[in-house]
Formats: C-alpha cells, structure tokens, sequence
C-alpha cells in the first residue's frame, strides 16, 4: 500500500490539513485541524496504508491551541 500524509499548516489566521497537496477546509485552532486530519488517518491505517501525520510546534506569541495569544 502507499504513504498518506498529513500536513497540520497555517492558513492566513486559521489552520488547515495539507494532504495530496491540497488543503480543503480550515479550522479555528490546530487542535481542531488534527482531531481532523488523525480522523482521516485512522480510515487510512484500516485500507492499509502507512500513515505519517505532522503538526508544528508553538511558534512565538501563539497560544497552546494555535490561537493567537491576546496582546
């Protein structure tokens, strides 16, 4: 079977899941966008495929869930 991939990424000020090279929907916070994209992941494992997901790390003056921190 083949690899699926899922990218957590940055969408303007909202997050989104990049997989087959295409973002098709956007979520408040990363934490919605992985609950996401983990949801796709699990069909994939049962088709058998190998799955790699990713999500990145806080960068500065954001909150715990992807959230800009308030000022």
């Amino acid at each position: 079977m083949s690899l699926a991939q899922y990218a957590i990424v940055p969408v303007e000020d909202e997050w989104g899941v990049l997989h087959d090279g295409d973002v098709k929907n956007r979520y408040a916070t990363k934490e919605a966008a992985f609950e996401s994209a983990v949801s796709a992941a699990t069909l994939a494992i049962r088709q058998g495929h190998e799955v790699h997901v990713s999500v990145p790390g806080r960068q500065e003056g954001e909150g715990t869930l992807g959230f800009k921190a308030a000022p």
